[in-house]
């Protein structure tokens, strides 16, 4: 066998990989393909790396340096018409280097050992697999060589096929799962002095921001940063236009912090317009109900202070996270919002899923009314990128639900309605806001 793949891989082109296809009741078969022949290419920048995220190299080129054995990579599509398809994958190897991989779709597998020809992009066929059902699929690339030896330069998956029609997967190099968010309804012409609202995350995987208090100067919620890092961070924005960079915004234009709490960090911002920053390292609880309020107190035609407020759960009282002046278009609260984002990449591919409940607003008589009534949107990834963003009513709850590759879909500014409670939480009585 040897030989004879030998005497004939000299009259091949240079851009032919050849494979030893190991199919499971298919015996041992010489294949051979070239890297230029059509399908559906996904990049492999596309493509997830388990259980390290950042276990590997991924740029637009590609993946590199993946050396390690326990290490996988996942592509992630939603196959809408069960059948055949075939794979391949597209990769670089040293001249004669050889990677030995396989491939699981489904519940079948099939293992190859492909032969590197150095700078030329080789095409490692790993034959068929049946879709039985429409869905989301997971094709899942594992190294069987030795740790510390390279598996190959990956630069996409290749499918072919009756089950390629219709399907979709995302092909841009953002991986980040799309970002949701909920907005509420408020009466015309009201006068919102306070906005409260709860937060119980049921997923928790690094790089997640569970927004809870949003409205048109800021925001307020609890990230998960690092493995041992949470935070509760209360933001506001400048005035003006300023994307980036917080020295090009006036003096004028500059909200300034009036306060902060014990423990809490206050800075500038930029990167996402520019503003006022907070936030206390906090280790929330998943499953845990967080509660949130923000307060808006005018003090004149052109200057509102905006403050957030923290209730903690083992003190059992409300924490000042910090107060800020904020000029020129300030006032009371509107556009009020929640969201649930994905801000680190590399794991966009978890599940996001967080509930949002007892939503109340204050007006300007001091009266708390209740709101049960919220739409749903998405960030440009959700619209034809990322497909697995969606919200619903849950235990008479909003839940965002975003990321996972799992079924769910929501029509972008669909309105859902979460039964009235009729009852004033009792953590409302708020602490006198900082002058």
């Amino acid at each position: 066998m040897k030989n004879s793949i030998e005497s004939i891989s000299g009259k091949l082109s240079l851009s032919v990989c050849w494979v030893l296809l190991l199919a499971s009741g298919a015996g041992l078969a010489e294949v051979a393909k070239p890297a230029s022949d059509t399908g559906l290419r996904v990049p492999a920048f596309c493509a997830y790396l388990d259980p390290n995220p950042e276990g590997a190299s991924v740029d637009n080129s590609g993946i590199h340096d993946w050396q390690d054995p326990a290490l996988k990579v996942l592509w992630f599509g939603e196959i809408k018409t069960p059948g055949k398809i075939t794979c391949s994958v597209e990769l670089k190897l040293p001249d004669g280097a050889t990677s030995r991989l396989r491939l699981r779709v489904g519940s079948g597998s099939n293992e190859v050992v492909a032969k590197g020809q150095g700078s030329h992009t080789v095409s490692v066929d790993f034959g068929s697999f049946d879709i039985a059902a429409a869905g989301y699929q997971t094709f899942s690339l594992e190294s069987l060589n030795l740790k510390g030896q390279s598996a190959g330069q990956l630069e996409a998956l290749v499918l072919a096929g009756p089950a390629t029609r219709q399907a979709h997967f995302n092909l841009k190099a953002r991986r980040n799962a799309a970002s949701v968010h909920l907005t509420y309804p408020l009466p015309k012409d009201v006068k919102a002095t306070a906005f409260y609202c709860e937060v119980t995350g049921v997923d928790d995987p690094l790089w997640t921001y569970y927004m809870a208090c949003g409205w048109h100067r800021g925001y307020f919620g609890m990230q998960v940063n690092s493995p041992s890092e949470r935070r509760i961070i209360f933001s506001v924005w400048d005035s003006g236009n300023e994307a980036n960079d917080r020295r090009k915004v006036k003096a004028a234009d500059c909200v300034q912090l009036v306060a902060k709490g014990e423990g809490v960090v206050a800075d500038g911002f930029g990167g996402e317009g520019t503003g006022g920053h907070s936030h206390l390292v906090y280790p929330w609880k998943t499953g845990e109900k967080q509660r949130f309020v923000v307060t808006a107190k005018p003090e004149d035609p052109t200057h509102t202070v905006y403050s957030g407020y923290f209730f903690h759960p083992e003190q059992r009282q409300w924490l000042l996270i910090s107060s800020w002046r904020a000029p020129k278009d300030g006032g009371y609260l509107r556009d009020l919002y929640s969201f649930s984002e994905n801000f680190g990449g590399s794991n966009g591919h978890l599940r996001r899923k967080a509930l949002f409940s007892g939503q109340w607003f204050r007006n300007s008589a001091d009266q708390w009314i209740e709101v049960c009534d919220a739409s749903f949107s998405h960030d440009e990834t959700g619209k034809s990128d990322r497909l697995d963003r969606f919200m619903g009513v849950e235990n008479g709850q909003f839940f965002l639900s975003h990321g996972g590759f799992s079924a769910g879909f929501t029509e972008y500014g669909k309105a859902f309605q979460r039964p009235p409670s009729g009852k004033v939480p009792a953590e409302l009585l708020l602490p006198m806001a900082p002058k």
